[in-house]
C-alpha cells in the first residue's frame, strides 16, 4: 500500500518541463492571435466608418428632400409680388411648415446653406419663425444643425415647367418644380450616385386656387418675369 501510494504521488501533477512547453505554446498562440488581430482590426474600423457615414450622408439627404419638397408659396409682405425663396448652388432659402416639437405652430423660414468650420465645410440646417418683415430685411437664423459634413459637398439646380435646370432660383412668380440635390466627393469632384431630387408639393400661389383658371393664373404670373428676364438677356 505505501508502495503504490507512493507511486500514484510521483505521477500526479506536471512537471517543470510540461509546464514550459505549455506555457510556450500559449505564447506562440497569443502571438498569432495578436498578428491576426492587428492586421484585421484597422480594416474593421475603416469599414465601421464608412459605414456610420453613409448613414450620416443618408439621413441628411433624407432631411434636404423633406424640407424642399414642402416648400410654399409664401411671401414675406402684403406688398411683396414674388414669394420668400432664394436659391443659389450652395445654399437655398424657403419657407415651410414649422416642425419639430419645441417650435409653435405656424410657417419658419428654413435655409440651406454650406459652411465652414473646425472640421472642415458643412452644409447646415438654419431656422427662423416666420413673420412679416421689410423686403430688405435682415433674417436672424438660429438652430444650426449639420446635415452633411466633408468629404461630401452638396450642390443645388432648379427646375421650372420648362424642366430646364439652371444654377439660380430668384425673383421668380412661383417656386421651381424640382429641385435637383447633387453630392459630390470633396477630394474629388466625382458626382455620387446617392444624389437626389426633390419635387415641390407647391408652385404655385394660393390666390390661383381660387380663380376660375388656375393655368391661366400661373401663366398671367409668370409671364411679366419671363418678359423681364428675356429683356435681361
Amino acid at each position: 500500500m505505501r508502495r503504490s501510494r507512493r507511486s500514484l504521488a510521483d505521477d500526479s501533477g506536471f512537471t517543470l518541463l510540461e509546464v514550459l512547453l505549455a506555457t510556450l505554446l500559449m505564447t506562440v498562440i497569443l502571438a498569432a492571435l495578436a498578428t491576426v488581430t492587428a492586421q484585421w482590426l484597422p480594416n474593421w474600423n475603416r469599414g465601421i466608418a464608412r459605414v456610420q457615414r453613409a448613414e450620416r450622408l443618408a439621413t441628411g439627404l433624407d432631411r434636404i428632400v423633406a424640407d424642399l419638397a414642402v416648400a410654399e408659396q409664401v411671401r414675406i409682405n402684403g406688398d411683396a409680388k414674388i414669394p420668400l425663396f432664394e436659391g443659389s448652388e450652395l445654399a437655398v432659402t424657403f419657407v415651410r411648415t414649422a416642425l419639430g416639437p419645441s417650435t409653435s405652430p405656424g410657417l419658419e423660414i428654413v435655409r440651406l446653406i454650406e459652411k465652414a468650420d473646425a472640421q472642415g465645410l458643412a452644409l447646415v440646417r438654419e431656422r427662423a419663425a416666420f413673420q412679416p418683415m421689410p423686403t430688405d430685411g435682415q433674417i436672424r437664423f438660429l438652430d444650426q444643425v449639420v446635415l452633411i459634413r466633408a468629404p461630401y459637398r452638396v450642390s443645388f439646380s432648379y427646375a421650372g415647367a420648362d424642366q430646364a435646370w439652371q444654377p439660380t432660383w430668384r425673383g421668380q412668380a412661383q417656386l421651381p418644380e424640382r429641385i435637383r440635390v447633387t453630392v459630390r466627393d470633396g477630394a474629388t469632384g466625382q458626382v455620387l450616385a446617392v444624389s437626389a431630387a426633390a419635387t415641390l408639393h407647391i408652385t404655385a400661389p394660393a390666390d390661383c386656387a381660387r380663380a376660375k383658371n388656375p393655368t391661366g393664373c400661373v401663366t398671367a404670373r409668370t409671364k411679366p418675369q419671363q418678359e423681364k428676364k428675356e429683356e435681361q438677356l
